[in-house]
């Protein structure tokens, strides 16, 4: 199953309401799971800082943006409608994908020295418009694909920049070895693309760990939902609970992990397990989240040692090693990293 940020136990949630206020948003949700999704050249920018008195120029690498528009078919790229250096199109979503895979280019740029999802300057890809009514957004190993969304339940994806940032964070994965979408391996491979997306969208607003949200998918929701979300990082389990969708089902610890066979093995689910470990080491850290624990699990993914059926437990070693590797033994980083994953339950608590 191609990775998209609606979970499917969601869709199949809201496709099977009765409720009449919600038919057309059903109809959506059953169109959308009923569809199949299809599974460069090196630029170059001027950017201008100022550091005390100084006006400082750095020639750096620079994003490469190719925008298509399905108009409303399934039919892949579709039409070029706005290439990098383009003046904004008009359309609001194709600006939207435009912004931010720009913006979301310039994360791993910044924070990491990462030229591109493939770390070779390829092209960004996306198309918008795809499908009728489509609930979803998702990565199809090539490109970023988005729905319009049903207008009741979902308002469009383009205008989240945690959503964007996620769908690309699997290519960044995918890039890396990969981890196998299913169980565990796939609940962190979700979990991965939850904290790049958290972490895009707090580095473009220049938030520090202890003003973000957390969330990921904010926005999407139109005003009727009773949720702020898809997911919450900070507070699994709670970023929505409405009458039509449920309530959030996802856990924060290991005593309440879900064993099921739905989702890839729960793969949308249990991921809220790792995101509370990423989001109590980044706060316990403080400051910019990218800075350092986002630095320890993007060495843990990118550093190809990672097996692709990695489960939790495994990772969080992982991630202890890339630790200790950039900040030593002794470190806070360590003592950090260590206790967020005893929180979840993931480790023994060292301490007890």
């Amino acid at each position: 199953m191609t990775p998209g940020i609606v979970p499917p136990f969601l869709l199949d949630r809201l496709a099977s309401t009765d409720d009449p206020r919600m038919a057309r948003a059903a109809e959506a949700a059953r169109k959308t799971l009923a569809v199949p999704r299809p599974a460069r050249p090196t630029r170059s920018r001027l950017r201008l800082s100022i550091e005390g008195d100084t006006l400082v120029a750095e020639t750096g690498p620079a994003p490469d943006r190719i925008i298509s528009d399905a108009a409303n078919t399934e039919n892949l790229p579709g039409r070029r409608v706005r290439s990098e250096d383009d003046a904004p199109s008009g359309d609001a979503a194709v600006d939207e994908a435009y912004d931010g895979l720009g913006e979301t280019y310039d994360f791993f740029w910044d924070a990491f020295a990462r030229d591109g999802i493939d770390a070779a300057g390829g092209s960004l890809l996306a198309t918008v418009h795809f499908g009728d009514d489509y609930d979803n957004a998702f990565w199809n190993g090539e490109r970023m694909v988005f729905g319009d969304g049903d207008g009741d339940v979902f308002v469009g994806f383009t205008r989240s920049l945690s959503v964007i940032a996620h769908e690309l964070g699997h290519g960044v994965t995918e890039a890396s070895g990969g981890l196998e979408y299913q169980g565990q391996s796939g609940a962190l491979n979700e979990s991965l693309s939850d904290v790049f997306g958290a972490l895009a969208e707090q580095h473009h607003l220049r938030q520090s760990a202890d003003e973000a949200s957390w969330l990921i998918g904010e926005g999407i929701f139109a005003a009727a939902v009773q949720g702020e979300a898809l997911r919450s990082m900070k507070a699994p389990g709670t970023a929505y609970d409405d009458d039509v969708l449920g309530t959030d089902p996802q856990p924060a610890h290991m005593r309440d992990y879900v064993e099921t066979s739905d989702d890839n093995g729960g793969v949308h689910i249990n991921s809220g397990i790792p995101n509370k470990a990423f989001y109590l080491a980044a706060t316990a850290l403080g400051g910019f989240a990218w800075e350092r624990a986002g630095l320890i699990w993007y060495r843990t993914i990118t550093a190809g040692t990672l097996s692709p059926t990695a489960d939790f437990s495994a990772f969080a070693t992982a991630t202890l090693s890339a630790a200790a590797s950039e900040y030593g033994e002794e470190s806070e980083e360590v003592a950090a990293v260590r206790a967020a994953w005893a929180g979840v339950g993931v480790e023994e608590d060292a301490a007890a």
